[in-house]
């Protein structure tokens, strides 16, 4: 059976607020989560994993556009810049989530949202347009709270599933737990065609875990 596309889009926050050591253990953490993103690409050949990310702070932009194979992903650092335009984010990404440039027989898409902030624009209507979005409807959505001063509420919303919370990353560990979670719990999710009626993403084993941080205490 020939493989069917997983498109795996990160929205990154890339304000002011992230500049110094959260933005640097971002960029880690990320790096470090590839590979295993690869080993799960690996466990399910029937589907294709591809890579892009979006940039949010003044401005909103791709980071990479092009969707690029797992396998042939290599990690370009994010640097800080700016205001936290998430609206324009999700506008930019809703774009394609429609049918075409989606392709028909993709398998679900899994957008990864990461903030520890509060939107500076019209985020309502770029969720109402990721919303609007057949593709955008079926996706599967992680976000991650970056540090005590990040608005869950938003993140809760970008969700839309009350069965789901946003990750906590109050500290470089939990950051790193976050993303390693997220790049691969979330692929798994959306590697698996679904059958019948119902949400799976409500459904165990996606349920975000809890991170420990007990053994650190550089907390954001």
């Amino acid at each position: 059976m020939a493989n069917r596309p997983v498109h795996f889009i990160w929205l990154l926050d890339c304000s002011y607020s992230m500049q110094g050591e959260k933005i640097a253990r971002l960029n880690y953490a990320i790096r470090e989560a590839i590979p295993e993103m690869r080993s799960v690409a690996h466990d399910n050949p029937a589907a294709q994993l591809l890579l892009r990310t979006v940039t949010f702070s003044t401005t909103a932009k791709w980071h990479h556009q092009a969707p690029v194979p797992v396998d042939d992903f290599t990690w370009q650092d994010v640097e800080v810049d700016g205001m936290t335009n998430l609206g324009e984010a999700l506008s930019l990404v809703s774009r394609e989530l429609q049918s075409p440039p989606m392709p028909q027989r993709a398998l679900k898409p899994v957008l990864a949202l990461v903030s520890d902030g509060v939107p500076t624009d019209d985020w309502k209507a770029g969720l109402k347009a990721v919303d609007a979005t057949p593709w955008g409807r079926k996706a599967v959505r992680v976000a991650i709270a970056i540090g005590h001063d990040a608005d869950r509420s938003v993140l809760q919303e970008f969700l839309a599933n009350p069965e789901l919370q946003p990750l906590d990353a109050n500290s470089p560990k939990q950051l790193a737990a976050a993303i390693r979670w997220a790049s691969t719990a979330a692929v798994k999710a959306a590697s698996q065609p679904v059958a019948g009626s119902g949400d799976p993403l409500a459904k165990q084993p996606f349920a975000p875990p809890v991170l420990d941080d007990d053994d650190d205490d550089d907390v954001w």
